[in-house]
């Protein structure tokens, strides 16, 4: 397999990675966690949540939250001091990301202008899966490392499902 965007990024910052394969027609992390044995608060999702409107300088976000958890727009209205978020739609995130729903990944899109935030309960884990930027492919990675890397703010901000 030829290597992503997203693997070339983890090298030239020297973090270590596994390789998670699964059908690239699987793009909820719940059944990808589930098809590979792995528990689901050990895969998480990447969600883009549009700016707050009326604010110019405001930029969309990346939230990566497990699994097995569903964001709370008002927990994350609340820490960046909005008064009311929305979720980019599969199209709005397609543009302002570039990447197809199910292959976003924060590896590929730091320095592009999104907040990026990283849910606590990664900080039970000491490596999580997160997406490579390329559908049918997730990265083990350390999560201390990725928090850096891509500087990412921890927050909480999910709720379970």
């Amino acid at each position: 397999m030829p290597k992503t965007l997203a693997m070339k990024f983890l090298e030239g910052k020297k973090v270590p990675y596994e390789v998670l394969e699964y059908p690239d027609t699987m793009r909820d992390a719940a059944e990808i966690a589930t098809l590979k044995g792995i528990p689901a608060g050990q895969v998480f999702k990447t969600l883009v949540v549009q700016p707050p409107a009326g604010d110019a300088r405001a930029k969309p976000m990346l939230v990566m939250l497990p699994a097995d958890r569903q964001l709370d727009l008002k927990k994350l209205a609340l820490l960046i001091g909005a008064k009311k978020l929305k979720m980019a739609t599969h199209a709005e995130a397609e543009q302002l990301t570039g990447l197809q729903v199910g292959s976003i990944s924060p590896l590929v899109l730091v320095n592009k202008g999104f907040a990026i935030y990283l849910d606590e309960s990664a900080q039970a884990h000491s490596h999580i899966y997160i997406s490579a930027a390329q559908k049918g492919v997730n990265l083990k990675v350390p999560v201390k490392d990725l928090a850096k890397i891509v500087g990412a703010r921890w927050a909480d901000v999910t709720e379970e499902s």
